[in-house]
């Protein structure tokens, strides 16, 4: 069967990319005009050039295409235009979703995110649990819950779209990185200089991806099913990797007030004044406020999604980073 894949140079949509051959699917690839193919040359793929914003593109890439899967994104939690991310992952994946309908696509899967679901009192989300626009902090993340509002209409008026919402993915290919490999990658690189207390759930990306293609394969047009596996603090995460580097983990925790503090004064001298991307942009540390632990057991029984333990997840994202040239200084 062919497929047509969006965001195959970005993290979750190379490692699908993967998955897809490797599972027998013929995958045609869209790729924006310049960007680096470095890590999917070796994947077969057909690739055409094409642009979330120009529904000609998508719609001549997705010809004679059976099934959709969006993945594309702007993922960052900052920028210094605002506008583009709502651009991209709004108004993109609506073109997407207007595409597939004038090309007949059969089934669509897209690739929202946990930030659209809100947290139970107990501490535990779901995916029962719609998140609140206004409470959501940043632009990446409320720009993931309107797409997500856009999709969700478009399922009711008979798109045969399934969702599927991955918590904090670690692993191979995360070529930016992402702010979740960041994590990782400033570790490594010995920035990591003191730890918040929050808490978040950790998923192999290479589950993710698989979790996509079960999600196409066995998932239900309108249901949402999110793809993660363990709650974990971010205290947890800095011991696994001290067992994996052999860096002495931060032994400093700080406050949410005082990391505040300090992404407002990083925010204006990196973004305001420098116009790079700040180390600790505001909307992070904002998101860290809440523990952001969930329970996956949906796509696990309903999907059969893969649960590889976390700590071979970072110990490939970590391997996958130094192998690159990513790490400055590798210290093992």
């Amino acid at each position: 069967m062919k497929v047509f894949l969006t965001g195959a140079t970005g993290f979750i949509g190379g490692n699908l990319a993967r998955k897809l051959v490797g599972r027998g699917y013929s995958v045609r690839a869209l790729v924006r005009k310049g960007c680096s193919l470095k890590f999917i040359e070796d994947i077969n793929l057909e690739l055409v050039e094409g642009d979330l914003l120009d529904e000609t593109s998508l719609e001549r890439g997705m010809a004679g295409c059976k099934a959709l899967f969006h993945t594309a994104a702007l993922y960052t939690f900052w920028s210094s235009n605002s506008k583009i991310i709502y651009d991209t992952n709004v108004r993109g994946t609506e073109n997407v979703f207007l595409a597939a309908k004038n090309t007949n696509i059969e089934k669509i899967v897209y690739t929202s995110s946990e930030s659209t679901l809100g947290i139970a009192e107990n501490g535990i989300g779901d995916e029962t649990m719609p998140g609140n626009v206004h409470k959501i902090p940043g632009d990446y993340k409320k720009s993931k819950f309107l797409s997500e509002q856009i999709v969700l209409k478009m399922c009711q008026d008979g798109v045969p779209a399934v969702i599927v919402n991955p918590t904090m993915p670690i692993g191979p290919y995360d070529t930016k990185p992402t702010p979740t490999g960041r994590v990782v990658l400033d570790y490594l690189n010995h920035k990591m200089f003191a730890c918040v207390n929050t808490g978040l759930n950790v998923v192999d990306v290479e589950d993710v991806a698989m979790g996509h293609i079960l999600a196409f394969e066995k998932g239900i047009p309108g249901e949402k099913y999110l793809l993660g596996n363990k709650n974990i603090t971010l205290r947890q995460i800095m011991g696994i990797l001290e067992k994996i580097t052999g860096i002495k983990a931060p032994n400093y925790n700080i406050p949410i007030w005082f990391a505040l503090t300090m992404g407002y004064m990083d925010e204006f001298m990196e973004g305001k004044i420098i116009g790079r991307c700040p180390r600790i942009p505001i909307a992070e540390v904002k998101a860290s406020r809440k523990f952001r632990h969930f329970d996956c057991s949906k796509a696990i029984n309903q999907l059969g999604m893969p649960q590889t333990p976390i700590e071979e997840s970072f110990k490939k994202s970590v391997d996958w980073f130094i192998n690159n040239d990513y790490v400055a200084t590798p210290k093992r």
